[in-house]
């Protein structure tokens, strides 16, 4: 059996998830826009139970679940909705040189569009300095969006110390919490967070759906609407409501408030094996800051192998060379370039991200198989 390692790409959906999905496929059909018959009472009900379960995870109100289609259209809507409403206080976006490419390619667009953008650098470890926000901010700063943990490394950002900064500076905080929510405590009030997009299928629940947490006061959050036609969630994003999938995404939200610290401690046991064995050949080393980092994330390179080789070898291990976005390009992960890492390196590294589904017997299959690849790999190159 091929051995998943690949959970920061897409998770599994939940059995406990599928189960309470499936319902609303067949008997419980109905339309959660539709108010004048039962069909449409139990759908809208349903809707409201999930919004609940997900607003729990974050500590906001359900009224501020905003649901999309996934995490990038809960972005778009984020950093365009924004711009379009503050444009009479200003035009500039701060974010990070590391930030997913839905973040990146969307303030591309914005640029173009006449947005002020600033890349904040990182340092080596992937770390932000609080002090280069604080002397990027202007009057005219509208929004800063900082990645609360990287895709690729796991790196956790100081999110508190960045959205206090943010908001004496009278500007909006977004945080994309996509791979962090579900493995690590995220609350909005705690963080400092007016605005959160994130994704079902990185938490074991399905695909093709996602939120947008949108704070509604002390400060409120505005937006425009980028998808018209019908007014739904509150006019910010009309739509007919997937309600199967978002059923299975409050159940996934419901599962990860309860398992979190159990998965998180099992999960990280199993990543410290699988990266002291590999530490232990010689020649592989971490990319990224090891202490502020995710539970299940492991981003390593093996000097003298190039990773695209590595994964050849590795036919039945399924791991990935950075963002599922962006394996299709033929250059080095962007966030390790942005953290200085040099081309070779960057090239010969592999992230390795567990699950709730990872066993132990997999983690020692796998320690033994990269091993033996990477050591062959390196005597043919020497």
């Amino acid at each position: 059996m091929p051995i998943y390692l690949d959970y920061n790409s897409t998770t599994p959906v939940d059995p406990l998830v599928l189960e309470a999905m499936l319902p609303y496929f067949k008997e419980k059909f109905g339309n959660a826009a539709s108010s004048t018959h039962a069909y449409g009472w139990v759908a809208e009900q349903a809707v409201d139970d999930a919004r609940q379960h997900i607003a729990k995870l974050l500590n906001a109100e359900s009224n501020e679940i905003v649901f999309t289609s996934g995490a990038t259209e809960a972005i778009n809507l984020a950093l365009k909705g924004v711009f379009e409403a503050y444009k009479s206080k200003g035009n500039h976006i701060i974010t990070v040189s590391t930030e997913h490419k839905a973040v990146l390619d969307t303030c591309s667009y914005l640029e173009k569009n006449g947005a002020r953008i600033t890349l904040l650098p990182v340092q080596p470890d992937g770390l932000i300095q609080p002090e280069e926000l604080r002397k990027h901010l202007t009057d005219k700063t509208i929004l800063v969006s900082v990645m609360f943990a990287n895709n690729e490394t796991g790196v956790i950002q100081p999110i508190r110390q960045l959205s206090e900064l943010t908001h004496a500076g009278k500007a909006l905080f977004m945080s994309d919490a996509t791979q962090a929510c579900g493995k690590i405590r995220v609350d909005v009030e705690e963080e400092g967070i007016d605005l959160l997009p994130f994704s079902s299928h990185k938490l074991y629940g399905p695909k093709g759906c996602g939120a947008l947490y949108v704070r509604r006061k002390n400060p409120r959050a505005k937006l425009l609407a980028q998808i018209h036609g019908g007014g739904h969630e509150n006019g910010l994003r009309s739509g007919t409501l997937n309600v199967p999938a978002i059923v299975g995404f409050g159940k996934a939200c419901e599962l990860a408030a309860s398992r979190m610290w159990e998965d998180s401690s099992r999960i990280s046991v199993l990543r410290t094996q699988l990266e002291q064995n590999l530490l232990d050949l010689g020649g592989v080393a971490v990319q990224g800051n090891t202490r502020h980092r995710l539970p299940n994330t492991s981003n390593l390179s093996f000097t003298g192998c190039s990773a695209s080789v590595l994964i050849k070898e590795l036919f039945d291990i399924a791991v990935a060379t950075g963002s599922a976005c962006t394996s299709a390009l033929p250059e080095p992960s962007h966030v390790l370039k942005a953290m200085a890492v040099p081309d070779d390196v960057a090239f010969s590294s592999l992230r390795f991200s567990l699950g709730r589904f990872t066993t132990a017997e997999e983690i020692q299959t796998a320690i033994d198989k990269i091993s033996k690849a990477y050591m062959r790999s390196r005597s043919q190159n020497e």
